[in-house]
């Protein structure tokens, strides 16, 4: 599987600020209509940038991120007692 960035093409904004994904990269991430995605500025050094993420992707995400943190937390308890 390649790892690297896809292009996926070009597309215009619309009047009200709508894009359409293209049907490419809606294959590649399973995006289905009536799907809700989640829109993300960044990374901090590319603030001119958004990304595009099926909400499901970004739940797992989140749910891998605040068991990371748990882990740490549970690191510096021991190390407090």
């Amino acid at each position: 599987m390649n790892k690297s960035a896809k292009f996926f093409g070009k597309v215009p904004v619309g009047t009200k600020g709508q894009i359409v994904i293209p049907v490419e990269a809606r294959k590649v991430m399973n995006i289905k209509a009536g799907d809700s995605v989640i829109v993300i500025s960044g990374p901090p050094h590319h603030e001119k940038m958004i990304s595009i993420v099926p909400e499901e992707e970004f739940n797992k995400f989140l749910k891998l991120f605040e068991e990371h943190v748990k882990s740490i937390k549970r690191e510096f308890s021991k190390k407090d007692t």
